[in-house]
């Protein structure tokens, strides 16, 4: 799929990269050309001089057949202007707005922006967010045979009890990341949108984990 990617610092540049090393198309874009250093030479994607929440560069961009953004800038105001530009004026429907000041999650929240502040793990929690598909597996076991995963709550289950996701004896909710706090009381707990859910899992229970997932009841 193609992904636009707004800001081009360290956590842009990476997340640009690693999109790009797993077989999708990406243009970023940045104000100065500068930052464009920060890409490795064999960089295949487009490179875009401007503004994110500039219609000209969004285009230049792609943004009109991309799948997912990422607005990754320095500023709080330019993420969210550009994240809901991307989705409203462009409907694109995996984008995500990086935040310096965590007070305004619920504010984001409340627009159907998801976040993710700035520490040293965003750009894999970016990743998240424009991938939601992705099965990649945060730990296993030394066997092999018990996985630790992330998934993002599907829509349909937002209202459901997240406890009855559980599959006993092939997969558990062990805990949920919610307007970035961790909450480990699943068993009280209701789902809401953009909850992030941290699930143990048999290696051969995964599809059927992906499966109930996209599923209700």
């Amino acid at each position: 799929m193609h992904v636009v990617v707004v800001g081009c610092g360290r956590v842009g540049s990476g997340v640009a990269v690693q999109l790009e090393s797993l077989g999708h198309t990406v243009a970023i874009i940045d104000r100065t050309k500068r930052a464009f250093d920060r890409l490795p030479p064999d960089f295949k994607g487009t490179k875009v001089i401007g503004s994110g929440f500039d219609r000209e560069a969004l285009d230049a961009a792609g943004a009109k057949d991309a799948s997912a953004l990422a607005s990754v800038t320095n500023g709080d105001n330019s993420n969210i202007l550009c994240a809901r530009i991307a989705r409203e004026n462009y409907g694109i429907a995996n984008v995500v707005a990086r935040i310096y000041d965590p007070r305004r999650a619920v504010i984001y929240q409340r627009l159907g922006i998801p976040t993710v502040p700035t520490v040293s793990w965003t750009t894999t929690q970016v990743l998240r967010w424009l991938l939601p598909e992705d099965d990649s597996v945060e730990w296993r076991d030394a066997t092999g045979s018990l996985l630790f995963v992330e998934r993002i709550l599907p829509d349909a289950w937002a209202g459901k009890r997240l406890e009855e996701l559980d599959s006993p004896g092939k997969f558990h909710v062990v805990s949920v990341m919610r307007s970035n706090q961790p909450r480990l009381d699943v068993a009280t707990l209701i789902g809401q949108e953009d909850d992030v859910l941290q699930i143990v899992v048999l290696r051969d229970a995964l599809a059927e984990l992906d499966e109930r997932l996209a599923k209700v009841g």
